[in-house]
């Protein structure tokens, strides 16, 4: 029998024979026998940082051992671990609103050390230094968010320059080039606010449903609800993006908004184009003609890798936000509130009728906007909202390349703050 063979049965046995971690929940036994097992040769160290971690402390050691990805099972060592940890019960111990957080989001967005793919860097120590001087003066979350947000750039003398080494470029290799790009940013960011007890996490999109490219960008969780902001912030929820972000499409994974989880969520965080798991769910044949060729390339050097980088999909509170901005917008005296729902049916009375399709308007044959019109899953008061022109002729072309439907419409605007503009498919299946 081969030996390597018969040293692995010996570790799994061994560790399979292990159920006792002394002040450590039940729960967490298991997935910690897994884990270790997983390690290999790193074992000793997880079982190090395990051992000598305060007693107090020992659950978020154990929680971020249990889910840890297996790159970092075989690699990190305890001192790293150990001082991560110490760091974060700091910082819940001197800072009010992380002391009276959930154990499941202080353990899920403050306590890990790193995002996504990034290097892991041993920057928590030095980030509780820095920033907790932007915070000390307040008991205020949102005042030390927006603190911190505002003196960042200056603090770690890094700013947006695509000439970075890496695009997930980790704190200290940003700080040591100067520079970063949304990604590497929103890291820097993220970094900065769980250092100092604030719930936080990446969010973004693989691709915008225009095409334009991608973007990532920061959360924080403020009383029970997660908000986002940007390392050059305008202030919370509000950014350049935010059109892009509300005209996503809720049945397009390439397009969906997606925010990073430390703990499996059974979703694969699909926030970088590039993911090699990604490229699984894309089926270039509903993508832009233009866009197929790109994404063909990709998908044939794209790798079987197993996913380490979780996230959920957030996407609806996106479009959520910027419907309430549009509702919250003025509107100039020549311009009305276009109420869009696309029906594949004369039945408009009824939810099933509906169909989510990309709704273009033109204004001759000019683009001038676009969205995605309600599902029939959605509430029946819920529309694409966008601003038009009051009295004016507009071409709305809708489409849905998945159910092979292209239909164009022209009407005009009516004189008034807000209009329903019901656009009914003709020969289409309602499925």
């Amino acid at each position: 029998m081969n030996k390597l063979y018969l040293i692995g049965l010996l570790l799994l046995f061994a560790w399979s024979c292990k159920t006792n971690y002394p002040d450590i929940p039940k729960q967490y036994h298991s997935l910690l026998d897994s884990a270790l097992i997983k390690a290999g040769a790193n074992a000793p160290e997880l079982e190090k940082a395990l051992a000598e971690s305060a007693k107090n402390q020992k659950e978020g050691m154990a929680f971020l051992i249990s889910y840890m990805p297996e790159r970092d099972l075989t690699t990190l060592n305890a001192d790293f671990l150990l001082e991560n940890v110490d760091y974060a019960y700091k910082a819940r111990e001197k800072f009010s609103w992380c002391a009276h957080l959930p154990d499941s989001v202080f353990f899920n967005e403050v306590l890990p050390y790193a995002n996504i793919s990034e290097d892991r860097d041993a920057w928590r120590k030095d980030f509780y230094e820095r920033f907790a001087a932007y915070t000390d003066n307040s008991d205020n979350v949102i005042e030390a968010i927006m603190s911190i947000a505002r003196n960042i750039k200056d603090e770690v003398n890094v700013e947006y320059n695509t000439k970075r080494s890496k695009v997930d470029i980790s704190p200290l290799q940003a700080m040591k080039e100067h520079m970063a790009t949304c990604t590497g940013l929103s890291i820097l960011l993220t970094d900065a606010y769980r250092a100092v007890g604030i719930p936080s996490r990446l969010a973004g999109t693989a691709m915008w449903t225009n095409y334009k490219g991608n973007h990532t960008w920061s959360e924080v969780w403020i009383d029970g609800e997660w908000q986002f902001i940007e390392y050059y912030p305008d202030t919370l929820n509000q950014s350049w993006f935010v059109a892009d972000a509300g005209k996503a499409d809720p049945d397009n994974m390439l397009h969906w908004i997606y925010a990073a989880s430390y703990k499996p969520t059974g979703l694969p965080y699909y926030a970088a184009v590039d993911a090699p798991y990604i490229m699984q769910v894309v089926d270039t044949n509903k993508l832009p003609e233009q866009m197929r060729p790109r994404f063909e390339e990709m998908k044939n050097e794209a790798t079987n890798a197993e996913p380490y980088i979780w996230g959920h999909n957030v996407t609806q509170r996106y479009i959520d936000i910027y419907q309430e901005s549009i509702k919250n917008s003025k509107l100039n005296e020549d311009e009305m509130m276009a109420n869009i729902v696309v029906f594949a049916d004369e039945n408009t009375a009824v939810s099933e009728s509906r169909l989510s399709c990309r709704v273009d308007v033109f204004e001759g044959d000019k683009n001038i906007n676009f969205g995605y019109s309600p599902r029939k899953t959605d509430d029946m008061n819920q529309f694409l909202q966008l601003k038009l022109k009051k009295e004016s002729n507009y071409r709305f072309v809708v489409s849905n390349p998945e159910k092979q439907i292209k239909q164009e419409f022209t009407l005009a605007t009516e004189n008034k703050p807000t209009q329903d503009i019901q656009l009914i498919l003709t020969n289409q299946l309602n499925n």
